[in-house]
């Protein structure tokens, strides 16, 4: 327990030195103005460099990967099919399958899944 204990502690100290080290070594300079301002061709910027960011974009990003994350989930679920008791089983996957589909007529209702308003 006491090595344990001791190789955890070296461990944050090495990393905690190498983060002082490589925070006091570093060159960045906050104040240049050039190297914070766009670069198009050697020329100032004709407009402003960053686009403005699409939250509804976002949100379908979200949304999918949510729905991904539970397919993942799913798969487990088929492969114990055999492994287990039919009627836990049945209720394990009824009880998943709905809250999914709750989740999508919630975000369907509250106009989520539409790409244009």
């Amino acid at each position: 327990m006491f090595m344990i204990m001791f190789i955890s502690t070296l461990f944050i100290m090495i990393s905690n030195f190498l983060m002082m080290i490589s925070i006091i070594l570093s060159k960045k300079s906050f104040m240049d103005r050039e190297k914070c301002s766009p670069f198009e061709c050697g020329f100032d910027p004709k407009s402003f460099a960053r686009i403005p960011f699409s939250l509804h974009f976002f949100l379908i990003t979200v949304i999918f990967l949510i729905f991904d994350v539970e397919i993942a989930l799913i798969f487990p679920i088929i492969k114990l099919f055999k492994m287990t008791n039919m009627f836990i089983w049945m209720k394990t996957s009824f009880f998943f399958i709905l809250i999914l589909l709750i989740g999508l007529y919630h975000e369907w209702n509250q106009s989520m899944l539409n790409w244009t308003n």
